[in-house]
């Protein structure tokens, strides 16, 4: 990171951006060039989830390329200036990099399922076979990710 300055060291602050992100930006890249795709998403034990269809451009990807990129981000704010040099921005961001598998597995394709669910409504949900067959899960290993802040 080039501005040492804003970096977020400490883990538990960059988990804290995580956990209070609604949207997860997901990017992929095939021999067409990058692509990238807002998503719902879960954290659990150092791993993203998604929930998809079964097929589009993202499955397309993934299946070929499974490495990915992921971003966060919260509260961005526009500061003005006098001069064009004194706008900025505030925000809090989290970066980070990993590879992405489909869970196959129907427990824990469940499990997924609420690790998801209990980012957005705080509970667990029960879900039928027909449920878990109807979404593809995509499992995201993080391998590396890091977080930079630009506050007041």
């Amino acid at each position: 990171m080039r501005r040492k300055d804003k970096e977020i060291t400490d883990r538990g602050e960059v988990e804290a951006i995580i956990h209070q992100s609604d949207v997860c930006r997901l990017a992929m890249a095939d021999e067409a060039g990058p692509y990238v795709v807002p998503l719902n998403f879960g954290f659990s034990d150092d791993s993203l989830y998604f929930h998809s269809a079964h097929k589009g451009r993202k499955i397309d990807i993934l299946k070929k390329n499974p490495r990915v990129c992921f971003e966060f981000d919260l509260g961005a704010k526009i500061i003005s200036g006098e001069k064009a040099c004194d706008w900025g921005t505030y925000f809090k961001s989290v970066i980070g990099f990993g590879k992405a598998r489909f869970v196959k597995d129907i427990e824990a394709k469940k499990k997924a399922l609420n690790v998801i669910m209990n980012h957005y409504a705080g509970k667990s949900f029960e879900y039928t076979g027909t449920d878990v067959d109807k979404v593809a899960i995509i499992r995201v290993d993080i391998e590396q990710m890091s977080g930079k802040r630009a506050e007041a």
